[in-house]
């Protein structure tokens, strides 16, 4: 008697769930990143704006966001708590999103090559500079060094840290709808 109870009561359940939209970040045919209701984003949009936020809801190709404002707070302990001062939300549609990931960090790769670039030119100047004024005192290997800390820096510079902008290097947007609304 019991294993019919039970089976009745396990087949008759079913299992309700509501489908939930998604956005995904493809680069060709290949799926780079799902984004879904709940998930971290962090973006650029079209018009300048940065957000770092949890997606709320996604629905009609739009992306409501909620960003949380946090602050550091000294206590008289010493020690430091975080305390979530409040939250801004957001809407968007999907196609206002320019680029993704951080796009400023603690450490600046374009600052930092733009500066290797810059010394790496002024050494090689300098270098050029000592060679026709005094012919002995030039080092061959300080223009090495200044012409190859140049190209470094060049190269840090145009690397830097723009994120993955959509639409360069094959990489798109494309929003899911799952639910049947």
């Amino acid at each position: 008697m019991h294993k019919i109870l039970f089976a009745i009561l396990f087949f008759s359940q079913s299992a309700l769930a509501q489908s939930a939209d998604f956005i995904l970040l493809k680069r060709k045919d290949r799926t780079v990143k799902t984004f879904f209701k709940g998930s971290q984003i962090a973006f650029q949009t079209t018009g300048g704006a940065y957000r770092d936020a949890v997606i709320k809801d996604l629905r009609n190709d739009s992306i409501f966001l909620r960003e949380y404002i946090i602050n550091h707070v000294p206590t008289t302990l010493g020690f430091i708590i975080m305390d979530t001062v409040g939250s801004y939300s957001y809407a968007y549609h999907y196609k206002e999103i320019k680029t993704f990931g951080i796009t400023y960090k603690k450490f600046n790769l374009t600052g930092s090559g733009a500066a290797l670039f810059s010394g790496g030119l002024l050494l090689t100047l300098a270098s050029g500079v000592s060679y026709l004024g005094n012919k002995k005192k030039f080092s061959p290997q300080l223009l090495i060094a200044g012409a190859g800390l140049g190209t470094a820096g060049y190269f840090l510079s145009k690397k830097g840290s723009k994120g993955i902008v959509v639409g360069r290097r094959n990489y798109s947007l494309k929003y899911m709808s799952v639910s049947a609304r």
